[in-house]
């Protein structure tokens, strides 16, 4: 392969890189967005009681005022379309592990795609060596092509 065929390959090999890394980053950020959103759920089954008022999403953007007759009984969302019904300490505690496994998944993404910029850092040190080598190839053949004096 020619110096130049391969500083294209590399080229690719680097955009690739980029695309997926670019996914990972938005993985990242959705699983934040899901951990922040515990985070909220956490914070509201500690602190509401029996008798409280809140508003209940609908979907489209609509609401409902709802009075929460027992804060004991708790639907936390499993995964995998499943959800049970808690206490609202357990309700708590099972959120609390489910914020521990989107931490977990954040690190191995996040490893990923530190992974992912070493590879691409090493394969733009290699096309940077093949440019230099194509220069230094130039220069060498510019001054065989100079005349005798």
């Amino acid at each position: 392969m020619s110096g130049q065929q391969e500083l294209q390959a590399i080229s690719q090999q680097l955009q690739e890189l980029e695309g997926q890394i670019g996914a990972l980053e938005a993985t990242v950020e959705e699983i934040r967005a899901e951990k922040s959103e515990t985070d909220e759920a956490i914070e509201a089954v500690e602190t509401l009681e029996s008798g409280s008022v809140v508003q209940v999403p609908l979907g489209g953007g609509a609401y409902l005022r709802a009075e929460i007759e027992d804060i004991d009984e708790v639907i936390v969302e499993l995964g995998a379309d499943y959800a049970a019904e808690f206490e609202q300490d357990d309700a708590v505690a099972t959120l609390e592990n489910k914020k521990d496994r989107l931490d977990g998944r954040i690190g191995d993404v996040t490893e990923e795609i530190s992974n992912l910029e070493a590879e691409s850092s090493q394969l733009e040190q290699k096309a940077q060596q093949l440019q230099q080598q194509a220069m230094q190839q130039q220069m060498q053949g510019l001054q065989g092509q100079q005349p005798d004096e």
